[in-house]
């Protein structure tokens, strides 16, 4: 199973399920798969806080290209069952430092897809990114 990372408006960051309908898929986002591991970022351009929870891909469907669009970015439909919720706050502040690293390490990664832009997406991340997240869940 792969692993991946959502950021997005959440309006409950509690919530047992989350839904995002048509989010931008990018770094290999359009290859999630019910059963993968998700970790859920609320966006904090629209009042979130970072990371809240990790969670199960429980479906997932890829959104239609709308007739006469030329550019567009692949989008999904994915509802994330939850598992946990974050025990330590991670989000724009604590991966500052990493900002225009590319050092390898799994914070240089995580700023890099997920802060450089304000965009809202879902996207794959390595085997140590999601170590290093899943320490923020114990």
């Amino acid at each position: 199973m792969a692993s991946y990372v959502v950021k997005a408006e959440i309006a409950d960051a509690r919530a047992k399920d989350f839904e995002f309908v048509r989010i931008k898929t990018m770094y290999g986002g359009k290859d999630i798969a019910v059963g993968d591991t998700v970790f859920v970022f609320a966006s904090e351009t629209q009042g979130g806080e970072g990371l809240v929870a990790r969670g199960v891909v429980a479906a997932v469907a890829a959104a239609r290209k709308p007739l006469g669009t030329v550019r567009w970015t692949p989008r999904v439909d994915v509802a994330i069952r939850r598992t946990a919720l974050a025990r330590r706050a991670l989000g724009r502040d604590q991966l500052k430092g990493w900002r225009g690293t590319d050092d390898g390490s799994p914070q240089a990664e995580l700023d890099f897809k997920f802060y450089r832009q304000a965009t809202n997406k879902i996207g794959g991340i390595s085997d140590a990114a999601a170590a290093f997240l899943d320490r923020c869940f114990r």
